[in-house]
């Protein structure tokens, strides 16, 4: 550098000015990811192929937070309300390191390695069977995020739900069937073999059909009084005559109806039982409980079922 500076001085005491001088070739350095981009994680699972599907489970759904109207890019979205059945066919995106740790729009964590899913206006949370019809793969995810908000596209998988269909090389047409909450309390959500492989296994006929439409609420109400899933369960009463049971439910449902899809009428020993249910720890059936309570003073009992 000394060199250089006593050349330059040099060239400068001359009759003929200095030429100006370039500038120096950036130093070369690694390639690195652009963090405006959306793609997949550095270290990917190795296992990520052999991850389970998410497993259907009834949860409270709020009236209100994420399943409220909502507006992006100045398109208004109105959230589906009840247990609707849903099925649609269109292209299929997936979202991974550039959302990975966020928020999700009910609040969760988003895990691109988890089996996930955002919906435009399906309840969140929900449970829903998507399909690749190009390789006849298909898988079980929550669905717990708003989303795409890309034109023609119905549904943005987590990175591990599009590996597992075949998906990763870019947007593709997919099958989505919404997993109804009354699907779930009776288990037919299931395919017709995993079905009799079950009932195979306990020594029992199977007695559970596969629907080939989604029940109506009062088919769903009846369906629910005849089978009881284990776990811990709210009674909310118990009553001589099934009307007192159903009055309960309908107001219930329509005060909190974050606790609707969980309501179930039993019919055991002449009394129709009303339970909200099933949670999977006594802990979270306790807490349920506490919420009913401040929302409608009611005092509901844990019970067990197994």
């Amino acid at each position: 550098m000394a060199a250089l500076l006593s050349a330059l001085a040099l060239a400068g005491c001359g009759s003929t000015p200095p030429r100006p001088m370039t500038s120096l070739p950036p130093v070369p350095v690694a390639p690195q990811a652009d963090p405006g981009r959306d793609g997949p994680g550095a270290n990917p699972p190795p296992d990520l192929l052999a991850l389970p599907d998410a497993e259907p489970r009834l949860e409270p759904v709020p009236t209100g937070g994420p399943n409220k109207p909502y507006e992006v890019l100045g398109q208004a979205y109105v959230p589906l309300a009840g247990d609707p059945p849903l099925l649609q066919r269109g292209l299929a995106s997936w979202y991974g390191r550039k959302f990975h740790g966020r928020s999700t729009a009910n609040g969760e964590t988003y895990n691109m390695y988890a089996m996930t899913a955002a919906h435009r206006t399906m309840p969140l949370p929900s449970y829903a069977r998507v399909r690749n019809p190009a390789n006849g793969r298909e898988v079980v995810l929550r669905v717990n995020d708003r989303g795409p908000f890309h034109q023609g596209r119905v549904i943005d998988l987590s990175y591990a739900a599009a590996a597992k269909l075949g998906l990763l090389g870019g947007v593709a047409l997919v099958e989505i069937e919404r997993i109804t909450y009354a699907s779930i309390q009776l288990g037919s959500w299931r395919p017709a073999q995993a079905l009799a492989e079950t009932a195979a296994s306990a020594q029992v006929p199977a007695q559970v059909p596969v629907p080939t439409a989604a029940p109506t609420a009062a088919q769903a109400l009846a369906q629910a009084a005849a089978k009881s899933a284990p776990g811990f369960w709210l009674q909310l009463g118990a009553f001589g005559q099934r009307d007192g049971a159903l009055g309960l439910q309908q107001r219930v449902a329509r005060e909190a109806g974050w606790l609707a899809p969980l309501l179930a009428i039993f019919n055991e020993r002449k009394l129709h039982r009303l339970q909200a249910g099933p949670y999977a720890s006594r802990a979270d059936a306790h807490q349920a409980a506490e919420r009913l309570r401040q929302a409608l003073a009611l005092m509901p009992a844990v019970v067990e079922r197994r």
